[in-house]
């Protein structure tokens, strides 16, 4: 399988979103959660504070306030908002993310040890990242290719990881449950894909309409949303 590897630039920062989203068809950007270190939530809509009370741990908890945070300032640059405070965001029935009034934007976020990835697009989307590591291939994993007998230690972790991105990648764009698709072989054949390896740490995987798509990849620099 091909991978793209891809050594991401220093961050962007807010100012230059709207350059970007000028230039591209999809934008992700990666955002690093330890820049953020307190849990207000001012910026929280009152359907996701409810949602925020359903999470168990303070690490699923953080994760979604500074993503969410984050994602309405995104917004406030590509759709020319005057505050993110007014952005609100909710789930649909299948659990996308969508933002409220804003049917023309399509969302996806994945998140990955202290990383969470956000995509804002023009098209349906997809995404999924995880953190390159050591695979035991009898657990979950073994599920993932139809042949048993490729289940053996010659089989390459990579690309095992790489299938597990897609396929998470794939029900997302589709909007459909993970639990559909984890057992099925994967057919791509109507879609656009591909799986990036980020400096060399983190496998990324994006799925499209068929049609060929400008996507731009960045880090976002930490911005100040007056957490304090």
């Amino acid at each position: 399988m091909y991978n793209k590897y891809i050594k991401l630039p220093f961050p962007v920062s807010l100012g230059h979103i709207p350059y970007l989203w000028q230039q591209s068809d999809v934008l992700v950007f990666l955002v690093d959660l330890d820049n953020y270190d307190t849990f207000n939530t001012s910026y929280l809509s009152r359907i996701e504070l409810e949602y925020l009370k359903r999470l168990k741990t303070s690490h699923f908890k953080k994760r979604y306030i500074v993503s969410r945070t984050v994602l309405k300032h995104i917004t406030c640059k590509v759709a020319n908002e005057q505050s993110a405070s007014e952005i609100s965001t909710y789930k649909d029935e299948y659990g996308k993310v969508c933002i409220l009034n804003h049917n023309e934007l399509c969302i996806c976020i994945s998140y990955t040890e202290r990383l969470a990835a956000l995509a804002i697009s023009k098209v349906d989307v997809g995404i999924d990242i995880e953190l390159t590591r050591k695979l035991d291939l009898k657990s979950n994993f073994k599920n993932l290719y139809k042949k048993t007998s490729l289940m053996d230690e010659t089989v390459d972790e990579t690309d095992i990881l790489k299938t597990w991105t897609l396929k998470e990648a794939y029900s997302k764009f589709s909007n459909k449950k993970m639990c559909l698709i984890f057992n099925r072989e994967l057919d791509l054949n109507s879609v656009n894909h591909s799986t990036y390896i980020l400096d060399n740490k983190y496998l990324f995987s994006i799925v499209t309409r068929s049609e060929s798509h400008i996507i731009g990849i960045n880090r976002l620099q930490k911005i100040d949303c007056n957490w304090d």
